[in-house]
């Protein structure tokens, strides 16, 4: 019998099954359903850095902004060397009208990785 969390009989293959799920609702642009479904795996896998990751940019995407900051800041919390993370999260600042600390994780982004969208948004002439 497979192993199930909690009470509600959803097996670690189920979470796997939401998680992707959840990607393709966030590509065909519903993060609100994304995030319902990313709810569930975290609750169950609170550890799962890759669906916090996603959730934060379902958040973003539906412009639910505290809660992104806070999934996106709880990634970095874990992964401190994570590019893509310091990017959204200054994206998410950036959308608050926080410059100061957008600037900030632009800057790390791009040092952590010289990808040409972060190396643009880290203005580094300015």
């Amino acid at each position: 019998m497979p192993e199930t969390s909690g009470s509600t009989g959803r097996t670690p293959e189920t979470h796997v099954i939401d998680f992707r799920a959840a990607e393709q609702l966030l590509a065909a642009r519903d993060p609100r359903g994304a995030v319902k479904l990313l709810d569930a795996v975290i609750a169950a896998h609170p550890e799962n850095t890759a669906a916090r990751l996603l959730r934060a940019r379902a958040f973003f995407a539906a412009a639910q902004l505290r809660p992104a900051e806070l999934e996106f800041s709880i990634v970095l919390e874990r992964e401190p060397d994570n590019a893509f993370a310091h990017f959204a999260l200054a994206r998410t600042y950036e959308r608050q009208n926080r410059p100061d600390q957008a600037k900030r994780h632009f800057r790390l982004a791009a040092a952590l990785d010289p990808n040409p969208r972060f190396l643009k948004a880290a203005r580094f002439d300015s």
